[in-house]
């Protein structure tokens, strides 16, 4: 091949259309979401993934293929089954396509367990979860009171739950029952229930609606999967941490959720929990009158027992005369020694006080008041002297804080003056920048108006034809395509100086017009703006 030979051209292009990736992107979703447009999906649950964003992520899986499923944070809080990982589920939803990664995925809607084994599985599993948390630990729960004052019932209002419960217990005891509607099946019935768990133990002891003493949890019986929500992991913790003493009564008596694992007592049937939860009064008031007639027979017998055995004891006792025949014989011997011995011992005081009487006389009398007269003259000069050397100290003392309180007085007087001084000095500066704000506010205004006006100068049309550009019209309407354009009788192209009209070969261009009037600058004087009004313009 020669060097200086011409290259060969290029190769003509082919019918085959050129798609950009958007186009091909969009194309491939319309197609999908086209022929899948709402699918249901059988197949095992992989990895699943829940972000702070309330989505929900996971994988639909079989033995040969698998599909990303993606259900948004609104479709998540409707679902009844929330889908975990090694569950086989029906999942409905709407094929789409995700172009940033290339792939296809499902929107799903509804998710619902592939049969009762799947549901029973999962049941299972949560159960085995919960239990090894100690949340079915019989240790844990509380006994039921004999009699509660008040009982809260939390059941649906419409329902025959509610009133064979009142029934039953109309019929046995009357109490005073609070109602805490929810509904008992469907989507919302697990958060409802847990919520009125919780808002019956919210309640204050002495608050003005009666805290109630026991609870009940009560549904008529149905289908495993009208009895899910029972079965769900925010019903069995609200259940298991309610301080109130909780009866399960859902279902019948062959049914079995998880709320009766964490219950303080299960009850085979609503009607049950009621019999439960307070006792027979007929038999209460009969279980007291016996009570009552054995108590009554009981003492009687007790008090004949008791008559009976004193007068056993009584003939065994001595007599009163052979008891008391002794102590009165040593009292009356004692009495006839008495009065002699009080005669002596009479005598024997008045020698004593003979005696002593001989030595009292007047002249020692005297020396004792002499001796007592001294030594309170003493006392008085000692405590006159020690009175005075307690007023020399207090003189001291009270002289040396009067030399300390002069200096301090004047220490004070300075420091409030230095501070009189800083706070004229603060006022007087804040003072000059009050003064200054105002000018460098209208400063600061007048600036930004201007950075506003150039902007506006800016982005009118009139600044783009003065670089090179023009406007096409026809017709009174401005012209953006050829395809606009071709077929018009006239044209007219503005210039940044005017207009220039343009007309096809023969036809007649209408006359040309003045460019359009140009909007005035704002001037830099904003006092009169320009006019003779007095009133500034803005432009």
């Amino acid at each position: 091949m020669d060097l200086f030979e011409d290259p060969a051209p290029p190769p003509a292009p082919g019918n085959q259309p050129e798609y950009t990736v958007s186009e091909l992107s969009g194309a491939v979703k319309r197609v999908i979401e086209g022929e899948f447009g709402l699918v249901r999906v059988r197949g095992e649950v992989g990895r699943v993934s829940r972000p702070a964003s309330g989505h929900l992520y996971f994988d639909l899986k079989d033995d040969r293929a698998v599909i990303a499923a993606i259900s948004w944070k609104g479709q998540v809080a409707k679902m009844q089954v929330r889908p975990e990982e090694g569950m086989e589920v029906i999942a409905t939803g709407r094929m789409t396509t995700f172009p940033g990664q290339s792939k296809y995925q499902l929107i799903v809607e509804d998710v619902a367990p592939a049969g009762a084994g799947a549901l029973m599985a999962m049941l299972e599993k949560r159960k085995a979860a919960l239990g090894a948390e100690g949340l079915f630990d019989p240790a844990r729960k509380k006994p039921i009171p004999f009699l509660p004052g008040v009982i809260g019932v939390v059941t649906s209002p419409s329902g025959a739950v509610i009133r064979d419960i009142l029934h039953r217990l109309r019929d046995r005891f009357p109490r005073h029952v609070l109602i805490w509607p929810v509904a008992v099946q469907g989507e919302k019935c697990a958060a409802e229930v847990a919520a009125a768990i919780r808002g019956f133990n919210a309640m204050p002891a002495d608050g003005p609606v009666p805290r109630p003493d026991a609870l009940i949890v009560a549904r008529g019986g149905g289908s495993l999967e009208d009895l899910w929500g029972f079965n769900e992991e925010i019903v069995v913790r609200a259940a298991a941490a309610s301080r109130i003493p909780l009866i399960s009564a859902v279902g019948h008596e062959t049914d079995t959720t998880l709320i009766d694992f964490a219950a303080d007592l299960r009850a085979p049937t609503p009607t049950a929990a009621a019999e439960l939860a307070v006792p027979v009064r007929l038999e209460m008031v009969a279980a007291v009158d016996g009570l009552t007639a054995r108590l009554s027979r009981a003492l009687a017998g007790g008090m004949e027992r008791r008559r009976l055995r004193l007068s056993d004891l009584s003939r065994g006792l001595p007599r009163l005369d052979a008891l008391t025949g002794g102590a009165a014989q040593r009292l009356d011997m004692a009495s006839g020694r008495l009065s002699g011995a009080l005669g002596l011992m009479v005598a024997r005081k008045r020698g004593a006080f003979d005696a002593r009487a001989g030595r009292m006389r007047p002249d020692l009398l005297l020396g004792l008041v002499a001796r007592r007269r001294d030594g309170l003259d003493k006392r008085a000069e000692a405590l006159a002297s020690r009175l005075a050397r307690r007023l020399e100290l207090a003189h001291l003392g009270l002289d040396k804080w009067a030399s300390r309180l002069a200096p301090a007085l004047h220490r004070m007087l300075a420091d409030a003056g230095r501070k009189g001084a800083d706070g004229r000095a603060r006022l007087d500066g804040l003072a000059q920048r009050l003064d200054a704000a105002p000018a460098r506010r209208l400063a600061d205004l007048a600036r930004r108006l201007e950075a506003v006006d150039r902007t506006r100068l800016t982005l009118g049309y009139a600044e783009t034809l003065k670089r090179g550009f023009a406007v096409v019209r026809a017709g009174g309407h401005v012209l953006t395509r050829r395809a606009e354009a071709e077929g018009r009788p006239a044209l007219e192209i503005e210039f940044a100086d005017g207009r220039l009209p343009v007309a096809p070969a023969g036809a007649t261009p209408p006359p040309p017009q003045a460019a359009p009037p140009q909007p005035a600058k704002r001037t830099k004087d904003r006092g009169d703006g320009g006019s003779g009004s007095g009133q500034g313009s803005l432009f």
